[in-house]
């Protein structure tokens, strides 16, 4: 955080613009990181399960604890809910394992690339897939967690469009690209990581993925608009009966690019770049928790984008997806039921985002009341 903190000094973002939500655990070092906000001077909260039970408590959403799964990566769904419940307009997710690279401007580009109107280079394939990665593909062979492998070996084709209502902004990485544990063993690499890195060099210019095309969503480096979270829920991952995890973002992605499609927004895809330094662990240790939602992966996007055409907003497109997961019968699949048990709790995130909005009118009144 302290390096993002001096990228935005040296580029002339102000930081009295940042609001920092730290999710972590009750065992990790949460005083720390208190006082490491206090010595930045950025405001902020820190919150591990404790505080994040009693924050929803107070806020009247008690009942919807079960939404943030414990010591997983989806928890970052707090942080939607937080959002939510401040009235902030917009929201970065960064992850603990980057950096910012120096020369760019991490957050001021960001929120350039959600304000921005004009053209942007499109890509589409005959797979309706696209690879973030597919600017070099031929050269280094990567496709990122969450691309199905049904998908691969796509025919790319690029053209020009016009975006005028960008709603999310997805910045890339360079070093440890950002693959699943099947594509890190593939590249002979025990360590969770991967033999193939990539470089500045690896991106060429900006991207949107064409109407009807769906793409990996990693939410390492991603900034977005208030207005996307009730079609963002990142999912009760790794805590569940079926020990499926690693899925978070990028079924939310899914989500979110189904409601971009059906309401006219987009998802800008490029710059600013993070350098992902991903931490030595064993390989089969990811793949057991991605093992069991393998084959979900590859029909999840199918399921999401035959419902919600008609849908006027994200509340609507969302439920439309949620109700789909939740009744559907997908008992041919391994873990089939999982998809019944997601669909539940995004009807309950739904449920949980009225709850919140409620608590904060109610606030608002009473402090209108008090000043008078």
């Amino acid at each position: 955080m302290r390096s993002y903190f001096d990228n935005a000094r040296q580029h002339g973002f102000d930081t009295d613009r940042l609001h920092v939500v730290l999710v972590t655990e009750d065992f990790c070092e949460t005083e720390e990181m208190e006082a490491m906000l206090d010595e930045e001077g950025v405001e902020g909260e820190v919150f591990d399960g404790t505080r994040r039970e009693a924050w929803l408590e107070r806020h009247g959403a008690g009942a919807y604890t079960h939404l943030i799964p414990e010591a997983s990566h989806a928890q970052t769904s707090f942080g939607l809910l937080y959002l939510w419940a401040h009235d902030f307009e917009y929201g970065v997710f960064i992850d603990d394992d980057t950096l910012p690279h120096p020369d760019d401007d991490f957050f001021g580009r960001h929120m350039r690339n959600l304000q921005y109107e004009g053209p942007v280079e499109a890509v589409s394939s005959d797979e309706n897939w696209v690879n973030v990665l597919y600017q070099n593909e031929e050269e280094h062979g990567l496709y990122p967690r969450g691309y199905p492998y049904s998908a691969m070996d796509e025919t790319v084709e690029t053209e020009t469009t016009v975006v005028d209502d960008v709603v999310a902004s997805q910045g890339l990485w360079t070093n440890v690209p950002d693959l699943d544990a099947v594509r890190i063993l593939m590249d002979g690499d025990l360590n969770g990581q991967a033999q193939t890195r990539t470089t500045a060099a690896d991106f060429d210019g900006d991207f949107v993925a064409a109407d009807g095309n769906y793409l990996t969503v990693c939410s390492m480096n991603l900034a977005f608009r208030r207005e996307v979270v009730p079609a963002f829920y990142q999912l009760p991952m790794d805590d569940n009966e079926w020990d499926v995890g690693r899925f978070d973002d990028i079924w939310s992605g899914l989500f979110l690019k189904r409601a971009c499609d059906v309401l006219g927004k987009h998802i800008y895809n490029g710059d600013p770049l993070c350098e992902h330094n991903k931490a030595p662990r064993s390989t089969f240790s990811d793949l057991t928790n991605e093992v069991h939602g393998l084959e979900l992966n590859e029909h999840v996007w199918e399921l999401v984008d035959r419902v919600g055409e008609d849908a006027t907003s994200y509340e609507e497109v969302f439920a439309a997806m949620a109700d789909e997961l939740a009744s559907g019968e997908f008992s041919d699949w391994e873990n089939g039921a999982f998809l019944n048990h997601c669909g539940e709790y995004m009807q309950d995130w739904l449920d949980c985002l009225d709850v919140l909005a409620g608590s904060q009118t109610i606030e608002a009144a009473v402090s209108t009341t008090g000043d008078d």
